[in-house]
């Protein structure tokens, strides 16, 4: 058996890989090509393509790549082309991935096509899944939600429940929060966190002014980050490389990005106001696309703000600070926040998501009886 897969960010990568595992332990012959990051790269051995460091985040961004990402594409073609793969099986990374799902669907009709974690269309353009259903075979969600979108449309869909909750179980350290001590999380992709952490600092900076007690501690994705941080940070918060799930069990407030960090928060249990910033160019394509009413993962889920949202010019220090310093003081609204955040995880299903997907995809390719 052979499968092409397609990640195209760390967080791909890794789910990516935990699916591999999976795939290789229930069909052990299984052969892996592709392109996705270092953890799909050392399962798969000599044919998969590492690109990891080419995630880019806005629309400016992609259109600086645009070269890049259609010679990728072309070359992706061809090498499916010529593998002829049992399945493709694409991870997240919406923007490449259906592009290249349907023009694989137009040339070789006889190779499935499989979507794990879906795109979030139903946040930006619902009207696209009955036009994912002509293409893909099957989907993968890992919101509850999600499934019967999809189902509608005539796609064959399963939940299969979310990954992070295998990979966080481990993490957990059973420690007490430190009353004192805030986290700033302002997310893993540089232009992300030139962005916000100024803005997580300026709120700290009057959070101090008011409260001199208070402790302030950051997490950077890497060393190149974590430098940059620390010469904007100076000494108003310390920042340290790998220790956002640390961060997200000892602090007793966040200011978090919005992304895979705010579920990741909620998982932990900290209570946390929710920041995103990002070009303006970017901002106002995506306002006029985006059809939900909250940007951060628990909210949504929730159907609700349960967590206070700062986006774009509401990400001012003064209001941050205002919000934050609320948790900060009040034990019951913590308390309050950390019930509701416990049932937005309730929802996410039961660990092995990796190994329900493998399985999946494993009785999509088996022979019908």
């Amino acid at each position: 058996m052979k499968l092409y897969l397609v990640a195209g960010e760390a967080s791909g990568d890794a789910r990516g890989a935990e699916l591999m595992g999976a795939l290789r332990e229930q069909a052990p012959g299984v052969e892996f090509f592709g392109a996705g990051g270092p953890q799909m790269r050392s399962l798969a051995g000599g044919e998969f393509f590492d690109w990891a460091d080419e995630a880019v985040v806005g629309l400016w961004d992609v259109l600086k790549k645009y070269g890049y990402f259609r010679a990728q594409f072309r070359r992706m073609l061809g090498e499916i082309d010529r593998l002829r793969p049992d399945a493709l099986v694409l991870i997240d990374y919406p923007g490449f991935n259906l592009r290249l799902a349907k023009a694989v669907r137009a040339r070789m009709p006889e190779v499935k096509i499989i979507d794990y974690i879906s795109p979030q269309v139903w946040a930006w353009n619902r009207g696209r899944i009955p036009e994912m259903a002509r293409y893909l075979d099957l989907m993968l969600c890992i919101f509850p939600f999600e499934k019967p979108l999809y189902e509608a449309s005539g796609l064959h869909t399963e939940f299969v429940g979310h990954p992070m909750l295998d990979s966080l179980a481990a993490k957990r350290l059973g420690i007490e929060r430190e009353r004192d001590l805030v986290a700033l999380l302002p997310g893993s992709r540089g232009k992300e966190v030139r962005k916000i952490f100024p803005a997580m600092l300026g709120a700290a900076r009057l959070m101090r002014e008011r409260q001199p007690a208070l402790r302030f501690a950051a997490a950077a994705a890497s060393e190149s980050l974590a430098s940059e941080m620390r010469a904007l940070a100076g000494d108003v918060c310390a920042v340290s490389v790998g220790t956002a799930h640390d961060l997200m069990q000892r602090a007793a407030t966040g200011m978090v990005c919005s992304g895979t960090a705010t579920l990741e928060s909620a998982y932990f249990g900290l209570p946390m106001v929710i920041l995103y910033k990002v070009a303006w160019l970017t901002w106002v394509v995506g306002k006029r696309l985006v059809r939900v009413p909250h940007l951060g993962m628990p909210n949504i889920l929730a159907g609700r703000e349960i967590v206070r949202e700062f986006l774009q010019d509401d990400a001012q220090p003064e209001n941050i600070a205002d919000a934050a310093l609320a948790l900060v003081n009040d034990d019951g609204a913590r308390t309050a926040q950390q019930r509701e955040l416990a049932a937005v995880i309730a929802q996410l299903g039961e660990p092995g998501a990796g190994i329900r997907a493998a399985q999946c995809i494993l009785r999509s390719l088996s022979p019908s009886p």
